[in-house]
């Protein structure tokens, strides 16, 4: 089965380069202005699953007009606690933040979600959507979700052994892997021939 991640279109926020989580932001005008302009071409799929988030709701409604829209919410982004909403410029003198710079981005945010349980409920949402595809008889399908989902979910299913930033895209972006099924349902579940989409 081929899948397909997408991370969402931008959001006002992702504009102001903030972090935005658990903050339920629509798209920004501008960047659904710039789709409409755009000729980007996302792969047909024949089923989407969202983050239960409006800016995934959104854009899967975008990109797949068509399609039904079921939503997950192991696949919501991560809460950045404290830091919600503030830039790298808001944040850069704060203590926490540089502890958790320097930590990799592996220590917990402040009043937030550790990173370690976030990665795998993400990773345990599209294992949960991909055997339900699988049982459905599915040929292909779309995650549309978030950078962060993207990144937790392909650094713990992907074959190839890279670890969570080399996973980052830009919105709008994403990633086309495989579920091969005799695999996937033998218990080897791992996506392989991951590749970025050119759009």
């Amino acid at each position: 089965m081929k899948i397909v991640f997408i991370r969402h279109l931008r959001t006002p926020g992702n504009e102001k380069r903030q972090y935005i989580g658990r903050t339920d932001e629509s798209l920004s005008e501008r960047a659904v202005e710039e789709f409409y302009r755009s000729k980007n071409r996302y792969p047909a799929v024949k089923s989407v699953v969202a983050s239960p988030m409006k800016r995934c709701i959104e854009t899967a409604r975008i990109i797949y007009p068509e399609a039904e829209i079921r939503t997950e919410p192991l696949l919501r982004e991560c809460s950045f606690g404290l830091f919600e909403g503030k830039s790298y410029e808001e944040l850069k003198d704060h203590p926490a933040y540089t502890a958790w710079l320097e930590s990799g981005g592996m220590t917990a945010f402040p009043e937030g979600e550790p990173q370690e349980l976030f990665r795998k409920r993400c990773a345990e949402g599209v294992r949960k959507w991909i055997d339900i595809l699988l049982e459905e008889k599915a040929e292909s399908a779309a995650f549309v979700v978030h950078g962060g989902t993207i990144m937790a979910s392909l650094s713990r299913l992907a074959e190839e052994p890279y670890d969570f930033y080399h996973w980052q895209v830009e919105n709008g972006g994403g990633y086309e892997a495989l579920a091969a099924e005799r695999e996937w349902l033998g218990g080897r579940k791992r996506l392989t021939e991951v590749r970025k989409i050119s759009v």
